[in-house]
């Protein structure tokens, strides 16, 4: 028995739903961007039950993007939790009905010390709308759940709601990946938000670059790119700047008994591909896919060397 018609039949809801939220984004949603934008404290999220599990998602997508952001539980406030919201905080707090009685006690506190509270509800007339100084207002939509018990859309759209406001942060921010970076330094995804000088920081031998000058015998460049076991040697000029390259392709594809007799300039690449150090690894990675290279030269502000990157380096360090 097949499942796929079922399955379908709720992601088409769950779509439904959205596309509903799209045309009914609340003229409130500037007012909140500005309001978040403006909070000196943090930014905490609070619900309970399904809620409160999308409250926690929307609280790392927050901090993760640039707004401290925090997560309450509402059934844990009245027990001392209270404690973390503080008077220069901001509140979202989200519950589909907007009856939900574990957010009395945080919507009362909040207005005891006049905490800015937001609401996401469907519920317009419910008491967290009323409590609330702004409200999301979700539109009525089909739950994706066959007994219509379990909040499936709802949730979905909240969801949606908290990245957009979210991705609306991040750009009102000028929030970039470098700035993404440091709020993610490890696994998969800290790897290719390193910058190239870091990358060489950590590995000290991508900084040894063989090299030679123009002048140089061919037999002398194939002895450095030899030695120097990178598969490249860098061809500088008087005032050591990179105006070449010599691989180990270009040595195959000049060889003949002339080859010995000449120098790396008249063999060489010239104008080879370089990066600045400002740039992260997965910058690189992108320039090494576009033109098909497996080296690049890495430079300072002034066009000076800094490292040659291959891009089994950056295989080493988990950026693809």
């Amino acid at each position: 028995m097949s499942h796929i018609k079922a399955a379908i039949q709720a992601i088409e809801i769950e779509i439904n739903g959205l596309k509903k939220l799209v045309s009914s984004i609340p003229t409130t949603f500037d007012q909140v961007v500005d309001r978040v934008l403006e909070c000196k404290g943090h930014t905490i999220v609070t619900g309970i039950g399904k809620s409160g599990h999308i409250g926690m998602k929307i609280v790392a997508t927050l901090a993760s993007t640039g707004t401290p952001a925090l997560f309450v539980h509402a059934a844990e406030a009245a027990h001392g939790d209270l404690g973390m919201i503080g008077a220069s905080d901001i509140v979202i707090a989200i519950s589909n009905s907007g009856e939900s009685a574990e957010l009395m006690p945080i919507l009362q506190y909040c207005r005891r010390f006049k905490v800015p509270v937001i609401a996401i509800t469907s519920n317009a007339q419910s008491t967290l709308a009323k409590l609330a100084e702004y409200v999301l207002l979700l539109p009525e939509a089909t739950e994706a759940c066959p007994l219509s018990l379990a909040p499936m859309t709802s949730t979905t759209m909240t969801l949606v709601l908290g990245d957009a406001l979210a991705a609306a942060l991040l750009k009102a921010r000028g929030f970039q990946r470098e700035d993404f970076a440091h709020f993610h330094p490890g696994g998969k995804l800290g790897a290719q938000l390193m910058t190239l000088k870091e990358l060489i920081e950590n590995k000290p031998n991508l900084a040894i670059v063989p090299q030679v000058k123009e002048q140089t015998p061919v037999p002398e460049a194939i002895i450095e790119i030899t030695e120097g076991r990178r598969g490249v040697v860098a061809v500088l000029n008087e005032a050591e700047k990179i105006v070449g390259v010599v691989t180990d392709g270009d040595l195959r594809r000049a060889m003949s008994e002339e080859i010995f007799h000449k120098s790396v300039v008249e063999i060489m690449t010239k104008s080879p591909l370089k990066i600045p150090e400002s740039s992260l690894t997965v910058d690189a990675l992108a320039m090494f896919e576009k033109h098909k290279v497996s080296a690049l030269f890495v430079t300072d502000n002034n066009d000076a060397m800094k490292g040659l990157v291959h891009l089994q380096d950056l295989l080493s360090v988990g950026v693809v």
